[in-house]
């Protein structure tokens, strides 16, 4: 796609991004066949090709209005259109150049979405707001309406916990990160990931002044302050990273685990969105680079795993794989060989390259769009649940968990589920 950057654009790093990134779309629409708000609404517009046409509109000097902004809003930035497009089209860059300059052009937001995005941008990155007014949530849980109920999981820790036994010595060491909203809202899935990890020898360190990964501003356009949390996560880090825990750099991070796809597509990165940043493009090369999901961390330990948890036939369990996961990292199959591997059956439901809806701040700014997504997804795995008589839905993303939970569907990260089998292996081995 042939691009005449308007004189504004010429000469910039944004227009010269946004220019060799349309030149690789050749107008083929693969992309709308999985493009879940196209499938939706049948809008050209609301499709990767028409969002498309629209940057490309910009880049030619055309000033986006608020329709043009609408339609990219409504993109829920899954990059399913990225799996599937032959020419290797990177929609996700490109989307986010698109919606600066579409904030910047377009008319100024109504007044309550204005607060309701700071609002989120800044309280929802915020772990000192967050968690208190989860804990209070979660108490007062049942007085509140069902759409409310569903933004506030039951957080499950497992009574067996407490036997969970911790290695001597560790054989390797890894970073990881605690995230914004997790702990508040999923707790165990950090303690799970800390329990397994250590069964199996490696020894996970959090810094204590990393927190957000920078996607959430990132995506509400506040892209100086997403920016500024990546920076402040790579100055937490970069001395670990470059000296180990003690003097003399004894203990050499080998990599930086992600419990999150969401949280992991964004470190990943790192180094692209810092890539003119003399002060920072090298670190940030380098910290992508480290970073790996859980999924891709347990298959290099998977013997050890068999021999602590056996892999005799256990539970059966439908798999929703996030977007970030399969889409935004391009991981696939890693948390099927897992889990057949210790004998948990897994299965897919129908359409599973399909979004949930949850998108981070989606399912609150475009909920009616969202909810939609998430009524056909349920159908789907509740489908497939009933078919292989699975007993739970599990996932790797905190987004995509609490999108789907339903009091009457348990749905958990599987790395909860590897955990419980070590901890009843724990607990007869002391019985």
């Amino acid at each position: 796609m042939q691009t005449d950057l308007a004189p504004q654009f010429t000469g910039t790093i944004e227009g010269q991004d946004a220019q060799k990134l349309l030149s690789n779309c050749v107008h083929c629409g693969f992309c709308t066949a999985t493009c879940p708000t196209y499938q939706l609404l049948g809008d050209e517009l609301d499709g990767p090709r028409g969002r498309i046409y629209l940057i490309k509109q910009m880049a030619e000097g055309k000033k986006a209005t608020a329709k043009t902004r609408e339609h990219l809003d409504r993109c829920l930035t899954c990059r399913n259109c990225e799996s599937t497009c032959p020419s290797g089209v990177q929609y996700g860059h490109l989307l986010e150049i698109g919606r600066r300059w579409a904030e910047e052009q377009a008319p100024a937001r109504p007044v309550g979405n204005r607060v309701l995005r700071w609002l989120l941008k800044e309280g929802l990155t915020r772990p000192a707001l967050f968690n208190p007014a989860m804990k209070i949530g979660r108490a007062v849980r049942p007085l509140l309406p069902s759409v409310l109920k569903k933004k506030i999981p039951v957080s499950i820790v497992p009574e067996l916990a407490a036997t969970a036994v911790k290695p001597s010595s560790f054989k390797s060491t890894m970073l990881t990160l605690n995230g914004c909203v997790q702990p508040g809202m999923l707790p165990n899935i950090n303690g799970a990931t800390d329990r397994v990890m250590n069964a199996l020898g490696v020894q996970l360190i959090n810094a204590p002044q990393a927190s957000c990964c920078g996607a959430i501003k990132l995506h509400l356009n506040d892209h100086a302050g997403g920016l500024d949390q990546i920076r402040r996560n790579i100055d937490a880090w970069w001395p670990i990273i470059e000296n180990g825990l003690e003097q003399g750099g004894s203990a050499k991070i080998e990599a930086i685990l992600m419990n999150a796809s969401g949280c992991g597509v964004t470190v990943k990165d790192y180094g692209h969105l810092l890539k003119d940043d003399p002060d920072y493009a090298a670190q940030a090369k380098i910290i992508s680079s480290l970073t790996k999901d859980i999924s891709e961390i347990i298959p290099e330990h998977l013997t050890e795993l068999i021999n602590l948890v056996g892999s005799d036939p256990k539970i059966g369990v439908i798999y929703h794989p996030p977007c970030t996961l399969q889409h935004g990292q391009q991981v696939r199959g890693q948390v099927e060989k897992i889990m057949q591997a210790v004998g948990i059956g897994i299965n897919l439901c129908e359409d599973s390259h399909l979004c949930c809806g949850s998108a981070g701040t989606y399912s609150i700014l475009q909920s009616d769009l969202s909810n939609q997504l998430r009524t056909q997804k349920l159908d789907k795995l509740l489908k497939a649940r009933d078919t292989h008589h699975a007993v739970a839905v599990v996932s790797g993303n905190v987004g995509c968990i609490t999108q789907l939970q339903q009091d009457d569907v348990p749905v958990r990260h599987w790395i909860e589920l590897i955990d419980e089998l070590l901890l009843n292996k724990n607990k007869k081995s002391n019985a």
